[in-house]
């Protein structure tokens, strides 16, 4: 199982272009995965649902099963955040899984950029493990970077970059 990143801020489309390159890798016959990290609480789950009520009343994971498909939502209770590499244990077999956030993770990543969000690039601010950028405008990052810049508007592009980086190609 290969794992390969995308980090960028908020609005800079990191799920607009994972969108985009998912369907191309299922196209090459790989399985593909993925982990999206949040700093947000957040809750799959609706109050007043039997599964809601449950797992508020105390229980450490609900497991949500139906006949298309299923969800185990774990209360943190307090624990610590459990790493990326103890969530990968948790996939079912695959070939390529995307990781969305992790931005500190040693895991080969993709930044995402816009200028127009207002934000300074990540590559170069000490997390060497940012091995491409994909911009909306090449002309005006690439001479800010040593890393190669790839058209974000070019989803093949990114793929092919990514496919052969992860040795698939």
């Amino acid at each position: 199982m290969k794992v390969f990143g995308f980090t960028g801020y908020s609005g800079a489309g990191k799920t607009t272009l994972l969108e985009a390159l998912i369907p191309r890798f299922n196209a090459t016959g790989l399985r593909v995965s993925l982990v999206k990290h949040t700093h947000h609480g957040f809750d799959l789950d609706r109050p007043g649902k039997d599964s809601y009520r449950l797992r508020e009343a105390g229980c450490a994971e609900v497991l949500l099963v139906s006949d298309e498909r299923w969800v185990l939502m774990h209360e943190m209770r307090g624990a610590p955040e459990p790493t990326l590499d103890e969530q990968l244990q948790r996939f079912s077999d695959c070939d390529l899984v995307l990781v969305e956030g992790f931005k500190r993770t040693a895991i080969p990543k993709l930044e995402v950029h816009r200028p127009s969000v207002g934000k300074d690039l990540i590559a170069g601010t000490g997390i060497e493990t940012i091995v491409a950028i994909a911009t909306d405008e090449i002309d005006r990052i690439a001479p800010q970077t040593h890393l190669p810049v790839l058209d974000l508007n070019d989803p093949e592009a990114v793929a092919d970059f990514i496919l052969r980086h992860q040795g698939f190609r």
